[in-house]
């Protein structure tokens, strides 16, 4: 087993693992986890075989820290098929080896929710048993198995008869400059926090992946009312933001957003993931939040944070 740093050079390596794995997403393709690349220090490494590359793992270090990676909602070893449990427990054995001779404290490992999984791949949770990591965070989104829904509950349907009586429309746009006043004021009355993007950090990543991220908006004549951003993978379509102006909770705009992206918008996708409804590292459930998601017939799909004590 060898491990090397991630660097420029292996760019193209990199890349070629992320396409042919088993539970990589676009989100670990190295334009993406470098469009805010000043914000951390990268630690992204590779593990080879010999000469076989049988895993990467995006990563940064802060604070005699290694995280997986703080960038990212989700992060941790991605593996392709060839890949076997051996194979991961030799990993976890000198990575842990090597982060102790360094003077590394603690790995803080952000497991890939199994819904991005386009083959099983939980081998990475065996060695983390293994290595006696303890589950420190365990956060709820709520998702939806498209094959097998679950009726919407009376209150969304109520929300999406509301919508249809206001004429209200649906498009797909690419005029993020236009929702993100919607979604910042949204965020900001809400949970007094600002979207994790900028207008052109968002608008850099459309151009970098333009099949992979997508906004549809909701118009009441010509003004948008309610918009939601779609990160989509292999097999996921994911909310990443949702929002409405007054105007648009109060016309049921929200409710046939969601409902288009159930139904019509992704055909062909295995899950629909609304989101997070956890604060507070997990340990606050917004209980009106995953309420109107479970309305949907969503249920809940954890995302995990270990961490191994070096």
């Amino acid at each position: 087993m060898k491990i090397k740093l991630y660097t420029p050079d292996l760019k193209s390596e990199w890349d070629a693992f992320i396409r042919n794995s088993k539970n990589g997403t676009f989100l670990f393709y190295r334009d993406f986890i470098e469009y805010h690349g000043d914000r951390f220090n990268d630690y992204s490494l590779l593990f080879y075989e010999g000469k076989k590359l049988i895993g990467v793992m995006p990563g940064n270090i802060e604070d005699k820290i290694f995280y997986s990676h703080m960038g990212l909602t989700y992060g941790g070893l991605i593996m392709n098929t060839e890949t076997k449990a051996a194979d991961v427990l030799s990993a976890f054995g000198h990575l842990t080896v090597t982060f102790r001779h360094q003077g590394i404290k603690k790995i803080v490992y952000k497991a890939i929710p199994h819904i991005y999984h386009s083959l099983p791949a939980e081998e990475d949770l065996y060695a983390l048993f293994r290595h006696k990591a303890k589950l420190s965070e365990r956060n709820i989104s709520s998702s939806i198995l498209l094959a097998e829904k679950i009726k919407y509950s009376e209150l969304r349907k109520r929300g999406i008869k509301k919508a249809e009586k206001n004429n209200l429309k649906i498009e797909k746009s690419d005029d993020y400059e236009n929702f993100w006043p919607v979604l910042s004021s949204n965020l900001q009355t809400r949970y007094n926090k600002q979207p994790v993007h900028s207008p052109d950090e968002i608008s850099y990543l459309k151009n970098k992946f333009p099949d992979n991220i997508h906004l549809f908006i909701v118009k009441s004549g010509n003004d948008i009312i309610a918009g939601a951003v779609i990160f989509e993978t292999v097999t996921v379509a994911h909310i990443q933001y949702i929002a409405a102006s007054a105007a648009g909770k109060e016309s049921g705009a929200t409710d046939l957003l969601v409902d288009h992206i159930i139904n019509n918008a992704f055909p062909g996708k295995k899950y629909f993931d609304y989101g997070v409804s956890t604060e507070d590292n997990g340990l606050y459930l917004n209980e009106s939040l995953i309420a109107q998601k479970e309305g949907f017939g969503a249920r809940a799909t954890t995302y995990d944070i270990y961490t191994i004590d070096l």
